[in-house]
């Protein structure tokens, strides 16, 4: 793997993106008190919000039961609220609580600024070619992470893996 790599800069350099992202998230949740996958749901509720159970299961690619304890954890933290759906009292609705939004905000201002103060070192142009590979990347991750959702629900069915 590590051979491959070598003489490819821009796998070695995505490998580390991923990793210092995925390390910025671990520390981003242990601040807050849950698990990164945990405040991940946090920022999809924030930005999607409200939402049932069974719409951030959809939207984060978890089971419902995975949802509803990673939900028991938020609302321990204090950081969602659940009521019920107005338009169905048989369903819950999940909402970011005031402190959740506070913390949430507090967590992140300080990479908000680093990044606003990085770009400044760059043209408008250099700032429109690094929007444009960071939308790209952004869309390859997130095919690449429908390809190796499909591929553990067919692992998991029996099937193979790889098609």
């Amino acid at each position: 793997m590590a051979g491959r790599e070598e003489g490819d800069p821009g796998a070695a350099l995505g490998r580390e993106l991923s990793t210092a992202v995925v390390a910025f998230h671990e520390a981003v949740g242990a601040y807050l008190g849950v698990s990164a996958v945990d405040q991940r749901a946090l920022g999809m509720i924030g930005a999607h919000g409200p939402l049932t159970a069974g719409a951030l299961a959809t939207m984060i690619g978890l089971t419902p039961g995975a949802v509803t304890g990673m939900v028991d954890r938020l609302a321990h933290a204090g950081l969602v609220t659940r009521t019920q759906d107005p338009a169905d009292r048989r369903r819950v609705v999940i909402s970011v609580a005031d402190t959740g939004r506070t913390v949430f905000g507090q967590v992140f201002s300080g990479l908000s600024t680093a990044m606003n103060v990085m770009m400044t070192r760059y043209t408008p142009q250099e700032q429109t070619l690094i929007a444009d590979y960071v939308t790209r990347t952004i869309d390859i991750l997130r095919e690449q992470t429908r390809e190796l959702t499909r591929s553990a629900q067919r692992r998991r069915s029996g099937e193979s893996p790889v098609r």
